[in-house]
């Protein structure tokens, strides 16, 4: 039908051209979270690229549903602008005749958004996780880095080294300051390399170095000299994550376990999906506008109804994970709520 393909045409080009505004925003506002992460030692900077990876396909779900929402609000208000609503509507058409051709153009993108959610989510929040983990957890020696002071795991240690050979197994002019109860050493040496202990764990051979030892306690200082000082640097063992948080848990996890936390993070996943259905109801009651007025107020109350909307989800994970309320109260009285609140709209817009 000429109405239908009409209508589809238009909200595909306005939803292709919101999708990537909000693309290049969000991404630019992930790419300087994720560099001051990497910049304040939290993730390592080998793993910027591929933490921002997994952090867009987090959000892509939040980025779909707002570029759907916005679309449809602003095709359907440049309609009332343009007159074109108008012949629609004398032509025997209702503004209930719109939702069809909305549900049909939206269902692939809402199919997305379930599959995102429920599937993509948690496994981005897994990886993310882990990538954070394992660099937190990283050995002692693969924290030191040429003309830069590093802090051991525990913060007992701080290793500095001027120069670094190609291997990067062997450095030169080395300084290590271990702080222990009531004591501290100050160890230098020309230079130092990592060897293979008897066992799993590694340690650093230093040469030609000096040692001065501080009790802290009595006050008394001793310096010695050596020709060969081996430290042992044990590596930490990435621990596997026997409690991961809800967010990294799989869907069908969460579905079993009876933890708080996990049916907050379920309400939140079903929450989203609820809300991108639910936002194309109220885009489409929303819109309005003449040939005389202006619309930019439209989409400005269309985005903070979206902003309201999206905390509101937050506010049922919160409550539920509280004990506020359970999940299936929570699900029913703001999406339920807000689908009857969109269908009134409808009604009172029609008549």
């Amino acid at each position: 039908m000429l109405f239908d393909s009409t209508l589809r045409k238009a909200l595909s080009r306005s939803f292709g051209g919101t999708l990537v505004v909000i693309l290049t925003i969000v991404l630019t506002m992930m790419l300087i979270r994720v560099l001051g992460m990497a910049a304040g030692g939290e993730v390592s900077p080998q793993d910027v690229v591929l933490l921002l990876g997994y952090t867009a396909l987090g959000h892509l779900p939040t980025m779909l549903s707002l570029s759907l929402f916005i679309s449809v609000v602003s095709t359907l208000t440049r309609m009332y602008r343009d007159s074109e609503m108008a012949v629609w509507f004398s032509s025997g058409l209702s503004l209930w005749r719109f939702v069809r051709p909305v549900l049909r153009f939206a269902a692939p993108v809402l199919v997305a958004v379930v599959g995102l959610m429920l599937v993509v989510w948690p496994w981005s929040n897994r990886n993310t996780v882990d990538l954070r983990a394992r660099y937190e957890q990283r050995s002692d020696l693969s924290r030191v880095a040429p003309g830069q002071f590093q802090s051991s795991g525990d913060g007992s240690r701080v290793f500095f080294l001027d120069k670094q050979s190609s291997d990067s197994a062997t450095g030169h002019h080395i300084f290590i300051l271990d702080q222990r109860e009531g004591r501290e050493s100050v160890t230098t040496a020309q230079a130092g390399r990592i060897e293979p202990a008897s066992d799993t764990g590694r340690r650093l051979v230093l040469e030609h170095g000096a040692r001065t030892d501080l009790n802290l306690t009595g006050g008394t200082r001793t310096v010695s000299r050596f020709d060969r000082y081996e430290i042992r640097i044990g590596e930490q063992a990435l621990a596997h994550l026997q409690e991961r948080p809800p967010k990294a848990l799989d869907t069908l996890a969460l579905l079993a376990s009876p933890d708080l936390r996990a049916q907050g993070e379920l309400v939140w996943r079903a929450g989203m999906v609820l809300g991108a259905f639910n936002l194309l109801l109220w885009g489409i009651g929303l819109a309005s506008g003449g040939p005389r007025g202006g619309n930019n107020w439209v989409l400005l109350v269309a985005l903070l109804g979206f902003v309201v909307y999206f905390n509101l989800i937050n506010l049922s994970q919160a409550w539920v994970g509280n004990g506020k309320l359970d999940a299936a109260s929570a699900l029913v009285l703001l999406h339920g709520g807000l689908l009857l609140g969109a269908l009134g709209l409808l009604r009172w817009r029609t008549r």
